[in-house]
């Protein structure tokens, strides 16, 4: 009770003696201890320290929400006076300490069983046909290529009503490739420029309405899928080209792998929280790590006349990269509203979602090869 109280009449707005009566159950009334008094003077509740749950909602958990007609807004206007029969007695509150919650485990945030699984599957394809016959590994990335446009363009059509043509996407983009492989950077530019062309004239056959529209995403489509993914064939016809392949493709597993594995045990410092969450500070320096390491053994033993430290700055330049096209696959299907490109492979999304990485990763280690040891 505030001191400037003791013995002052009641302010406007409540009941004094004199328009209410006698209050039941008070003390008598003095100079210093009046009716009044007594009836707003109630001790409060002891508030009992309850664990922080580490949460900002605003909930019932524990004991700790102070309750009565000057803290809830939800109390009638016409409740009935303090010590009244029809007003029960409060319960003492109980002042032990609240258990604190169990320990909830970690999660690994997907099916690990199904996407080793499918790893392990991809990886068998990919060795035998880059190890065996290179043309067949230039038909696996075709493929690859093939279906991630198709991802993308059905993503763009149902979560933002873009139809970017589909089937001069689909030949450009695998003409690309092949292109690549046969003739070189100048034969990838070449199938490029016609691919963007070829969008431009089919688009023609439809309404105007949304013609910018689609034609950019088309052109972006073609470059971002089978251009980048031009670059793997240019490595792969050097002379030791299945080397270079494996290579790249290894050093894009251990950054990723680096990158979960740490950022699950040990990540707490959020590398992007608003475009991908789960991603690490910690996971960024284990990506780093693993893929250095990877890097100077590769550049020593698979790539002829290669190094240790130029394998030290390859698997630093992997794992940006790959870090840099994984983020943009995640602004990506941000702005699409969608956490996964497809569902054609369990445990790890669709193609898009295995390729994000790879993708701009590709004329990185192509040209760091290049210029470590020369174009072969």
């Amino acid at each position: 009770m505030n001191d400037s109280s003791w013995g002052a009449p009641p302010q406007a707005g409540y009941w004094g003696p004199s328009e209410q009566g006698p209050v039941q159950g008070a003390a008598p009334a003095g100079p210093a201890y009046d009716a009044y008094d007594a009836q707003h003077t109630r001790p409060m509740p002891i508030v009992p320290d309850v664990p922080d749950h580490g949460g900002d909602q605003d909930d019932d958990r524990g004991a700790a929400r102070l309750s009565g007609p000057l803290f809830r807004d939800d109390t009638p206007a016409t409740a009935p006076p303090y010590g009244s029969p029809s007003q029960k007695p409060q319960e003492p509150m109980s002042s032990a300490p609240q258990p604190a919650p169990p320990p909830q485990k970690k999660s690994a945030g997907r099916d690990l069983g199904a996407a080793i699984g499918v790893a392990v599957g991809l990886g068998v394809v990919i060795v035998v046909s880059l190890l065996i016959v290179k043309a067949v590994f230039i038909g696996v990335i075709a493929v690859a290529v093939v279906v991630g446009l198709w991802e993308l363009t059905s993503r763009l059509e149902e979560r933002k009503g873009i139809k970017a043509p589909l089937v001069p996407l689909a030949l450009g983009g695998a003409a690309m490739v092949v292109s690549g492989y046969v003739r070189g950077a100048e034969g990838a530019w070449v199938a490029m420029a016609l691919t963007a062309l070829a969008v431009l004239v089919w688009r023609m056959t439809e309404p105007p309405e949304g013609y910018l529209r689609d034609v950019t995403a088309g052109v972006f489509a073609a470059f971002y899928i089978p251009f980048l993914a031009t670059f793997v064939a240019l490595m792969l016809a050097a002379d030791d080209g299945s080397r270079r392949v494996l290579t790249f493709l290894l050093l894009a597993v251990v950054s990723d792998t680096g990158a979960y594995a740490i950022g699950w045990r040990f990540g707490k410092h959020k590398l992007a929280p608003r475009i991908s969450p789960g991603k690490t500070r910690e996971g960024l320096v284990g990506a780093v790590t693993f893929a250095m390491a990877a890097g100077a053994l590769c550049m020593e033993f698979l790539i002829d006349d290669g190094t240790w430290w130029q394998g030290l700055l390859l698997g630093l330049a992997v794992a940006a990269s790959a870090t840099l096209g994984d983020l943009g696959e995640s602004m990506i299907k941000r702005d699409l509203g969608i956490k996964d490109m497809g569902t054609l492979l369990p445990g790890h999304g669709g193609i898009m979602d295995r390729l994000d990485s790879l993708l701009p990763t590709a004329p990185v280690v192509w040209l760091l090869l290049v210029i470590f040891v020369g174009s072969g």
